[in-house]
């Protein structure tokens, strides 16, 4: 039993992408960045080197995996309790690790790897994981309709995106080579009123079966109006129009207004995830 890490993408698909892939919904975030990295290089996220681990098992089968794209925190996906008791062992030494800013796991595992750190830590947030159950059309129904974006919506994308990365306190700058991915698979809708955009939803490109809707942002002005649920309603159906047979997101929880939304429309909850950062 043992932990691999390496920088080397091609060598963690290789060795971890099966494993990963054969679990996509708690591994949705180790899919989908996986994915960037191949599509837009290994410095999509962030001008430092990324950095991936995966565990094998007594039997010498890949059982888990985690990945880190510098300036986000350290992400683990679905691992057995002695995989994460082993990397907490490790975590404090590995040299490839120094470098983390942070840690992201279910819950538990949060718990036991802040304890080895090495270094006081502190909770930055809590989210939710959910998969829609079945899709449940918002009622009432907000007024307006959802369009997909186009490329003339760049600016707008860009602005509406870099507002929701600063609300929710994520590292960086709105990148336009991620924000034009999307609109190249069509994963961009806007929620229009009176001919005015209201509201904006994205979604990934279905990975091992599995879309996660998000972004969600409302403008404050539009806020409180029915936009987000109708937008989310949309990029759910096209989501799934897209090949997906498993539409996923995430939400925070501090925000109730956002977990009430998602289960109104069909999501139900799947897990809890912690990240804590230096303290």
């Amino acid at each position: 039993m043992t932990w691999t890490f390496t920088s080397d993408l091609a060598a963690y698909l290789a060795a971890a992408g099966p494993a990963v892939a054969a679990q996509p919904v708690p591994n949705t975030l180790l899919l989908s960045v996986a994915d960037a990295l191949a599509h837009r290089g290994p410095h999509a996220y962030g001008p430092a080197d990324p950095v991936f681990g995966w565990w094998t098992g007594p039997d010498g089968a890949v059982a888990g995996a985690l990945l880190c794209t510098p300036p986000y925190p350290l992400h683990l996906g679905a691992l057995p309790e002695r995989a994460v008791e082993e990397l907490a062992a490790v975590l404090a030494t590995e040299p490839l690790l120094a470098g983390i800013g942070g840690i992201s796991a279910r819950v538990p595992d949060t718990r036991t790897l802040a304890g080895a750190w090495g270094r006081p830590s502190r909770l930055a947030e809590e989210n939710r994981l959910y998969r829609l159950a079945g899709l449940i059309t918002p009622d009432p129904a907000p007024a307006g309709r959802a369009r997909p974006a186009t490329e003339a919506d760049l600016p707008l994308l860009m602005e509406w995106v870099g507002a929701f990365n600063r609300e929710a306190g994520l590292p960086g700058a709105a990148s336009q080579a991620a924000v034009r991915d999307r609109l190249a698979h069509g994963g961009w809708l806007l929620w229009e009123h009176a001919g005015t955009p209201v509201s904006l939803a994205g979604f990934g490109r279905p990975i091992g079966g599995a879309a996660r809707v998000g972004p969600v942002y409302t403008p404050p002005e539009c806020r409180r109006r029915g936009y987000a649920a109708g937008v989310t309603h949309a990029a759910s159906e096209a989501a799934y129009a897209a090949g997906a047979s498993e539409v996923l997101l995430f939400t925070d929880l501090a925000n109730p207004t956002s977990n009430g939304v998602y289960l109104r429309l069909g999501y139900t909850p799947v897990e809890d995830r912690a990240e804590v950062v230096p303290a």
